[in-house]
């Protein structure tokens, strides 16, 4: 694929005759060190570095600043970061391109004024109608260190992480299985606000599409078998409150629906939902060419509720595997799907995913459990942690796995983390928290220093 990348905007002094000869070096150094920065400490939701594209020349003029543009142009830039040591000509070098995202990193040296582009600059940005975020490091630097602050770095990254999902979700589509659930305000899918203000495409697929293809059997046989053995082994039944009775079912021919056609109708429908938001290359060996293609989706949600769910199956596994790290392929990509088509929960759920990359929980805020209630329903008064109380969240339906806290970090805490991350590791009981050099993140060592990698941190 065609990843949307960062691109680095070297922009320099333009005078040329010694002053910009002078800064050439530097200023390239400093595009250089903050593209090693960004694609060292990011990853594209797939579990990729993040890529920059590196101007072709230092930015001293209007001239240089339209080859660079043209550069970008075919590389899917979709956010640049222009870094600059000294004065240039403000509206001669910056990004004029309306559709990217902008940010300009300002050199805190006394010899070299960077701080004055940096506020011209940005001034003209202002001017102009081009928003561009403001990068400035607090400590000042020796003229020629092309090294970047912790604090800069720290700026740099979160921009970075922010316009790479912004350009991840681009184009993308957020697929309605169904409509409106139940009245509830949150599943009327707005498609004008998803275009305007995210960039993505709305699209629905009617319920029946799932029974259909259930019936014909568009899906990986193979895949189904597999993940059937796998869901019995591992997903273990809690009580039944509809065990025994007697529900009207086209799962079997009899009324009283037996557990294991249930898990059966479930496993195919997970597989079926998966297939609608991305596609499967199966389905087209299969001559479903069509269905192969799937909706090129960046999140989606289930209607289920209630036409569904009244003599169906509700998605409540579906929703929970799709939204965690792995299933019965193994660790992947967490997909934002929510349930009852709560559109406006499931953006929130896509924008918390793709700029943590870990997997997404819905819970529904039940109730708050004071300290007196819990006592006179208990006759315990509650301590520690919950001593003011506490929130009792139960899921409705989309809650990943990871979610229970059984995924653990390097300290044997329970913790979400992004996909890439999970091993088949069983980790020891969790341990006192951490401090000092124990907390520094492995992935960011490349990047340095203890400072740069505090700064990483406090940016995931």
């Amino acid at each position: 694929m065609l990843y949307p990348k960062i691109g680095i905007r070297p922009a320099i002094d333009g005078r040329w005759g010694g002053v910009r000869e002078s800064l050439e070096e530097q200023t390239m150094a400093m595009a250089k060190s903050a593209a090693t920065l960004i694609s060292e400490n990011l990853k594209y939701p797939d579990g990729e570095p993040v890529q920059c594209v590196i101007g072709c020349t230092t930015i001293g003029g209007g001239a240089e600043a339209a080859r660079v543009a043209d550069q970008f142009s075919t590389e899917n830039v979709v956010a640049t970061l222009t870094v600059t040591p000294c004065w240039c000509y403000g509206t001669e070098t910056f990004d004029m391109d309306p559709n990217t995202i902008k940010a300009v990193w300002g050199f805190n040296g006394t010899e070299r004024p960077g701080a004055v582009y940096l506020a011209a600059v940005l001034a003209a940005h202002a001017q102009r109608g081009l928003p561009a975020f403001s990068i400035y490091g607090q400590n000042v630097q020796d003229k020629d260190d092309s090294t970047v602050p912790a604090d800069v770095a720290e700026k740099i990254l979160r921009f970075a992480r922010c316009a790479v999902a912004v350009g991840w979700m681009k184009n993308k589509a957020y697929v309605n299985v169904g409509a409106v659930a139940m009245g509830i305000a949150g599943s009327f899918c707005d498609a004008g606000v998803l275009q305007k203000y995210f960039g993505i495409r709305a699209e629905w697929v009617d319920e029946v599409e799932i029974l259909r293809r259930m019936t014909i059997g568009i899906y990986d046989k193979e895949e189904y078998e597999r993940a059937l053995a796998w869901v019995k082994k591992n997903c273990r039944e809690g009580f039944d409150k509809n065990a025994g009775k007697k529900l009207p079912s086209v799962i079997t021919d009899s009324k009283v629906v037996p557990a294991d056609k249930d898990w059966e109708f479930i496993v195919k429908m997970t597989l079926i939902m998966r297939d609608i938001l991305y596609g499967n290359k199966k389905l087209d060996e299969m001559g479903w060419h069509e269905e192969a293609l799937g909706r090129n989706a960046v999140a989606g949600g289930f209607q289920g509720q209630r036409q569904w769910t009244d003599w169906l199956p509700n998605a409540d596994f579906t929703e929970a595997i799709l939204a965690s790290t792995f299933d019965w392929n193994g660790r992947k990509a967490p997909t934002p799907f929510a349930t009852e088509n709560d559109t406006c929960n499931g953006v929130a759920m896509m924008i918390g995913t793709l700029l943590s990359h870990s997997a997404p929980c819905f819970h529904d805020v039940r109730t708050y459990w004071s300290p007196d209630a819990c006592e006179r329903v208990t006759g315990h008064r509650p301590d520690g942690v919950a001593k003011n109380g506490f929130i009792h969240l139960i899921n409705s339906g989309a809650t990943a796995l990871d979610g229970s806290g059984a995924a653990k970090n390097s300290a044997g805490e329970g913790c979400m983390k992004p996909f890439w991350e999970m091993t088949d590791r069983i980790y020891p009981p969790a341990s006192p928290r951490p401090t000092g050099a124990a907390r520094i993140m492995s992935t960011s060592a490349a990047a340095g220093s203890r400072a740069i990698s505090d700064a990483v941190q406090r940016c995931r």
